[in-house]
């Protein structure tokens, strides 16, 4: 450890693998805490109810505490305070790559959030071409083309979830990857969501029949198609989609990615991308059928910024130079982010000793925050469980902790993506409010899986009504 409190400026190399060089218990004695039950600890007891469990740790242990969960001990720091500490990391304390990499290294290594440092800040700038204004115009076309075909057919009772993960995984293929819908994009499609749900597999293995086997298989499928793809579109140009893009992004030197590190990237980007955005969709979605009095205010600024449908009763596109219009929109959809958000919890590994809220925690402990928890925290919000869009007026904003809101992270690793993710919203609600009015029952409450994304157990049922 003492290698890494010498240089905490640079990546340290993590364990060669992840179960090794853990603190003992003696090591973190002094922190107040939960082993759990012999072996596993608390993973099963977290991941049956985790905001109830991180809820009980709290009252009972303070807002600096240490959990036994996952084949290791993890330290908790709970609080806007602690989000900016972690995640703005002033003195490069904390590692995101060794925080991330026990749960992701074997189905997204090399993954943007992986990464940490110059390695990171080089590549970051890199791939943020992607995200320029011109392959930005061309995603929302797509969005629009894509979106309005398929939201046609949703009137009636639906589960919003399968339907919105079907949307987005077929629209992540297109604008990301520049792939017809159909069988290949179904392919892939299948495969991001294997290695999703292999990242939390209490079986961390990839033995046969496991979620972990299902995953890696996953993962070696994109990994032999990204790089064939890679190699195809640098020799024939680069396109419009953010896949091209990738393949052709180049670092300060003017040097290529190399073609490695492109499809690792491309892997990581899918996965963060459209299961954050179908998580996020559909809080949203729910928080509007249940708050009709927003819904409608979200329709009458959408109607005002394109204009309604058209005579034939279809609805008008959002063109990319609107989206900044839609304030209420965009409002909305943070506070359904604060609500539900879609990570509800970052971990992060210390370089180096450092001392919070009254502890030394020593260099190489995992530590985590607790984003839900902070969204729900009376400290900083009033009536945090009731839904309210108007938290976000620029003023409560600018007197409000600057992390007390933070589902896309905050600091160097800020979501890349973020600005995609309000585009794919507001473009996916400009065709449903200028179609449809959204309805759930009277006092429909869903109970939500929570991790690793949140999703609701019934797959959210409402209904399309057409205007």
């Amino acid at each position: 450890m003492a290698t890494l409190a010498q240089r905490p400026t640079e990546p340290a190399a993590p364990p060669a693998h992840w179960g090794e060089g853990r603190l003992t218990d003696a090591d973190l004695a002094h922190i107040p805490g939960d082993a759990g039950w012999p072996v596993v600890g608390n993973t099963f007891t977290m991941l049956a109810n985790p905001h109830a469990f991180a809820e009980r740790m709290i009252k009972t242990h303070g807002k600096v505490y240490k959990n036994r969960a996952f084949g290791g001990w993890q330290i908790a720091l709970i609080g806007a305070e602690a989000n900016e500490l972690l995640l703005f990391n002033k003195d490069k304390i904390f590692s995101s790559e060794q925080g991330w990499g026990p749960v992701l290294d074997q189905l997204f290594p090399r993954g943007l959030m992986l990464m940490d440092f110059d390695h990171h800040r080089i590549d970051r700038r890199a791939l943020s071409i992607a995200f320029k204004p011109e392959p930005m115009r061309h995603y929302s076309g797509a969005l629009n083309r894509g979106i309005a075909r398929e939201v046609a057919g949703w009137a009636g009772p639906q589960e919003f979830y399968p339907a919105i993960k079907k949307l987005t995984l077929d629209l992540a293929a297109d604008s990301f990857i520049g792939l017809p819908w159909g069988p290949e994009a179904d392919r892939i499609n299948e495969a991001f969501v294997d290695m999703v749900q292999a990242s939390v597999a209490p079986v961390r293995k990839p033995l046969p029949f496991t979620k972990m086997k299902k995953g890696v298989d996953g993962r070696a499928f994109l990994v032999d198609y990204f790089t064939r793809e890679t190699l195809r579109r640098r020799a024939e140009g680069g396109g419009q989609d953010m896949f091209s893009q990738f393949a052709t992004a180049t670092r300060e030197d003017g040097s290529l990615l190399p073609v490695d590190e492109v499809v690792d990237h491309m892997n990581f980007l899918m996965m963060a991308a459209h299961d954050t955005i179908t998580s996020s969709a559909t809080s949203l979605i729910y928080h509007l059928a249940t708050n009709p009095e927003w819904q409608e205010k979200l329709r009458a600024e959408i109607f005002a910024v394109t204009g309604g449908p058209d005579g034939e009763g279809n609805p008008r596109p959002l063109d990319y130079d609107d989206l900044a219009k839609l304030d209420l929109t965009e409002m909305a959809f943070k506070e359904s982010l604060r609500m539900i958000p879609p990570v509800p919890s970052m971990p992060r590994r210390a370089l180096r000793e450092f001392e919070y809220g009254g502890y030394r925690i020593p260099a190489g402990a995992m530590v985590g925050i607790n984003i839900y928890w902070t969204h729900h925290s009376e400290e900083y919000w009033d009536n945090p469980h009731v839904f309210d869009p108007m938290r976000f007026t620029p003023d409560k904003v600018k007197a409000r902790h600057k992390y007390a809101w933070v589902p896309f992270g905050g600091g160097a690793h800020m979501c890349l993506g973020l600005h995609f993710a309000y585009m794919q919203v507001k473009i996916l609600l400009a065709q449903l409010l200028q179609r449809y009015r959204i309805e759930a029952p009277a006092g429909y409450n869903p109970d939500w899986q929570d991790w690793p994304i949140p999703q609701p157990k019934d797959g959210l049922k409402v209904t399309f009504t057409p205007l």
